[in-house]
């Protein structure tokens, strides 16, 4: 959805970002170490500066959020030892821009929102979720799929594509047509094929193909295990076989929608951007191209109100 159907629709919209996804995207697509004349590395400051810029100007929002993971265990990990054990660590040249980029968030005005013993996807998950009994339409900007089991009529997931200037779009129809399922398949779809990128165990011997076609005729995981004796021989003995990982995958894969959080919607709107602070965020980590940017997307008689204003 552009901007000019946006300034067509009277509806209330949102904007939920998954910042662990952004930082990484940011600071794998900006290969050359940037760096200030003090010697500071930004080029994952830089690079997630842009995009937030980029998602402002296209996505026109109302309301703007953006979650992260906390550093304890969730309540997954704790369920499952292996729970995304497989997964490299980031470089530290990562590690050591976050701060700045928390540092910047905040001079955006973006209020931040995580819960210990949950993942950013179940914040996400909860904060459109609250959205939505709002009215309010949610894009969710991540790259992860599970968050594609929220897609709904006032939900969509967003995944950033060349810098957001290009995001790819998913609602219930991209969902299909990508899975086969529909949006609230989605975790029993990855109950049966497993996330090898989560390091979760699926139902072996069944792949996207015979999930898809298992869920298009049983529409559910409990639908699938009460028909088993309509099913061939070999396809019974894989789930009978795999029934307690199926169900466990389930449950690992499930997005929660209730995370115990305070949201109001007031705190998010994008008139609290303080634009006159990041003007200078940007002027100090000396990104003169993104100050010249953000002067372009916000209206210069508000920059000047700020300026003022911090005069007395």
């Amino acid at each position: 959805m552009g901007a000019e159907q946006h300034k067509k629709s009277s509806e209330k919209r949102m904007v939920v970002i998954d910042g662990n996804h952004l930082i990484h995207r940011a600071f794998h697509a900006i290969q050359a170490p940037l760096r200030t004349s003090s010697g500071e590395q930004t080029n994952a400051i830089y690079g997630f500066a842009s995009m937030l810029l980029n998602i402002l100007e296209l996505e026109q929002p109302d309301y703007i959020a953006l979650t992260f993971d906390e550093k304890a265990p969730t309540f997954r990990h704790e369920a499952h030892e292996e729970y995304k054990a497989t997964r490299i660590k980031a470089p530290d040249e990562l590690y050591a821009q976050i701060p700045r980029i928390r540092e910047m968030i905040t001079k955006f005005g973006i209020p931040i929102y995580s819960k210990e013993g949950y993942e950013a996807d179940d914040m996400m998950g909860t904060l459109a979720t609250k959205a939505e009994k709002e009215g309010i339409i949610t894009h969710i900007i991540t790259g992860d799929m599970d968050l594609l089991q929220l897609v709904g009529p006032k939900i969509h997931v967003i995944f950033p594509h060349k810098g957001y200037k290009e995001p790819l779009d998913y609602n219930a129809e991209k969902v299909h047509e990508k899975f086969g399922v529909t949006p609230h398949q989605i975790a029993d779809y990855k109950a049966l094929v497993g996330d090898v990128s989560d390091n979760i165990k699926g139902v072996e011997g069944i792949g996207p193909v015979g999930a898809s076609e298992l869920l298009t005729k049983f529409k559910t995981l409990d639908g699938i295990y009460a028909h088993l004796d309509d099913m061939s021989e070999t396809m019974r003995h894989k789930l009978v076989a795999d029934k307690e990982a199926a169900y466990f995958a389930k449950s690992l894969t499930k997005i929660v929608t209730n995370v115990p959080c305070e949201f109001k919607k007031e705190d998010a709107e994008t008139d609290n951007l303080d634009y006159l602070a990041l003007s200078r965020f940007f002027e100090h980590m000396e990104m003169r191209s993104l100050l010249k940017r953000l002067h372009k997307i916000i209206p210069t008689e508000k920059l000047q109100t700020e300026g003022q204003m911090a005069m007395f």
